[in-house]
């Protein structure tokens, strides 16, 4: 009886108890599957074999099964990222430098009508995202500045990483695959972080850093279970119940 379940053991663990055993001194690493978001679980395969920047996987609706629109979502997520972490940075920087609050940015006066701002605003974008657009559809095709003839970005750039007179620290000369790795996860926690601003904004007021101030003055005291907002039924610093009543909040 001992001897056939002994034989029927799957052939990794036969390996495992086969292999030699690791001297006293030595150290076992176990690394998990590139594209394995979570340990034990499979990739999906249209992502088993992607080579995109921070692929890990994870595809939990099967958004990416496509292999255009999987393509077109990689590149919105590298948008969203890098604005994201110019929207967190100058939150977070014009409260620290001036004292300005993110939500109440908008309503400040400006040196000129805000109506002018926004139609040139508009123009310079669009026609931005227009010459991104044409790129994306045919790579290679916007590397010449169509005003400008002496610019001219680096033959073989793929989009949404175009070098040249874009990588003006030249940082695109070293390990390029490590960088765009590093890019998308600081993107992809500034993305978080803006949402948590908002979040937090709409539950308790205030700016991020006043809020991050209070929660380490008592973090105990000042938490999102205890604000009265975020958990429903939980009880709040004032002693008082949440219960979503959302009508007398105006975060804004």
């Amino acid at each position: 009886m001992i001897a056939s379940q002994m034989n029927v053991r799957p052939a990794s663990v036969r390996s495992m108890r086969a292999a030699p055993k690791a001297g006293r001194n030595s150290t076992a690493v176990i690394v998990n599957a590139a594209g394995n978001w979570y340990p034990g679980t499979e990739t999906p395969a249209h992502l088993a074999s992607s080579s995109l920047p921070g692929n890990f996987g994870f595809d939990p609706l099967g958004l990416g099964k496509d292999a255009d629109k999987l393509k077109w979502y990689a590149q919105a997520e590298l948008q969203h990222a890098r604005w994201a972490m110019l929207g967190v940075a100058g939150c977070l920087g014009a409260e620290l430098f001036s004292g300005a609050n993110w939500f109440e940015a908008g309503s400040q006066p400006t040196f000129a009508d805000p109506k002018v701002l926004y139609g040139i605003q508009f123009f310079l974008m669009g026609w931005a995202e227009a010459r991104r657009l044409q790129d994306y559809e045919k790579p290679g095709s916007a590397n010449q500045d169509p005003i400008f003839s002496n610019n001219t970005l680096p033959a073989g750039n793929t989009p949404g990483y175009p070098g040249g007179i874009f990588d003006p620290a030249s940082f695109a000369k070293g390990n390029v695959e490590e960088l765009k790795l590093k890019e998308i996860k600081n993107g992809r926690l500034a993305m978080v972080a803006f949402l948590g601003f908002v979040a937090q904004h709409a539950a308790v007021g205030g700016t991020p850093l006043e809020n991050l101030s209070k929660h380490l003055s008592d973090p105990w005291l000042n938490n999102a279970i205890t604000n009265g907002v975020s958990v429903p039924l939980a009880k709040a610093a004032d002693g008082t119940i949440s219960v979503w009543d959302t009508t007398s909040i105006n975060p804004w």
